[in-house]
């Protein structure tokens, strides 16, 4: 028994037309890409290019704050009462820079062995 693979000319005629949709579709988009790229700024060239500090690079700075104090007479501060206002609390750099002196260890949330609230 012999089989034979049977494609009528309109099958044949539409896939020859999707073809060349396929590859109009890609060429269009092709083109259409490059008028977006000429519009485009230029990319910097190396003398534009950011340079580091003379002092090499920037590192993080950490340091241990705290609150400034606020009065204990009972009254509650509103937002525009607080020192520099805005609703802003300032502070001030810790005495003891020590991260021993800072944890604190019973934080109460999950996972951490404390009761919560």
């Amino acid at each position: 028994m012999k089989w034979e693979l049977a494609i009528s000319h309109t099958a044949d005629l539409f896939m020859w037309i999707a073809g060349v949709v396929v590859v109009a579709v890609l060429l269009g988009a092709f083109f259409w890409g490059q008028r977006v790229r000429g519009r485009e700024s230029r990319p910097p060239r190396p003398e534009e290019q950011p340079k580091r500090p003379y002092g090499g690079p920037v590192r993080e700075e950490r340091e241990y704050r705290e609150p400034d104090e606020v009065s204990e007479d009972g009254h509650r501060l509103t937002p525009h009462e607080l020192k520099g206002g805005y609703g802003q609390s300032s502070t001030h750099r810790c005495a003891s820079q020590d991260p021993k002196d800072h944890r604190k260890g019973d934080g109460g949330s999950f996972g951490s062995g404390g009761l919560g609230s």
